[in-house]
């Protein structure tokens, strides 16, 4: 049994869980996820780890009640334990000194970002920080980030904080300034991954997305996180969950993202 040590609120459906798991946060990296499970009746879900400590022998995590589990998980309180929590998984970010980064980080994905930001900010490169939500209120780690951010910006599509529009707004102005951008990381919605790729290809800026989003079992079992890569098929889980955003066929994988929510309604529902 993995027992909860924190809990917050972030914001609306939107909480986070440390995790009394000291054997995944020894080997923990950025990129990272991991399987729980959180009673035996439940079913295993994917999720990205957002931070951990080695001393502490914690993993935290950030979870959006959007189904069933999700929301299953989201009654439970520190003392409760889960019965499964099985990691790290998947291949880490690729962290070095690039130059100047750019992270991009919408909707739950800010959280996601936070871990490659302080990594590639300890790693020498000046990091650029953008993140956005829908409104003020779905923003989050606005401090963590920031505080290993060069340059940090907010965007909310209704201008409730910091710019009103698009992370890919403020991305776009950033390019055709006179810094030079080496790599952009992006974390969040499928749609928002695909507009950033779209932006920074002509530029020839290398471009990473991070397609934990769309993960369903995180063993390739499934395969339900099956994604075209390169003209060739790739799972986010094992293959992943970092992919060059340039050969990412975000078309296909938005129409298969579509497939299940009949499913997935009536599970809720059930």
């Amino acid at each position: 049994m993995y027992e909860i040590v924190e809990k917050e609120n972030l914001a609306d459906n939107v909480k986070l869980f440390g995790i009394d798991a000291p054997l995944v946060a020894k080997k923990a990296k950025p990129g990272n996820f991991i399987v729980l499970r959180v009673d035996e009746h439940g079913e295993r879900i994917p999720v990205t780890i957002t931070d951990f400590d080695v001393k502490k022998g914690t993993v935290t995590i950030v979870v959006q009640e959007v189904g069933k589990t999700t929301k299953k998980l989201g009654l439970l309180t520190e003392g409760d334990a889960l019965l499964n929590f099985a990691g790290p998984l998947g291949h880490p970010s690729e962290i070095k000194n690039y130059g100047h980064v750019v992270c991009i980080g919408g909707g739950v994905g800010i959280a996601l970002i936070y871990p490659e930001v302080r990594a590639f900010k300890e790693a020498g490169n000046t990091v650029t920080s953008i993140i956005g939500a829908r409104t003020e209120d779905l923003l989050i780690f606005e401090e963590k980030i920031s505080k290993y951010s060069d340059k940090f910006y907010i965007t909310t599509d209704d201008g409730s904080k910091g710019r009103k529009g698009f992370v890919s707004d403020v991305l776009k102005e950033l390019m055709d300034g006179e810094e030079k951008i080496d790599l952009v990381m992006v974390v969040g919605p499928v749609i928002m991954m695909k507009i950033i790729a779209e932006l920074t290809k002509p530029y020839g800026i290398k471009t990473v997305a991070s397609l934990n989003p769309i993960m369903v079992d995180g063993t390739g079992m499934c395969g339900g996180c099956r994604v075209i890569v390169g003209g060739e098929a790739k799972f986010a889980c094992v293959d992943g969950p970092e992919f060059d955003a340039h050969l990412v066929d975000f078309d296909n994988l938005m129409a298969r993202n579509r497939r299940f929510l009949d499913e997935e309604r009536m599970a809720l529902e059930g």
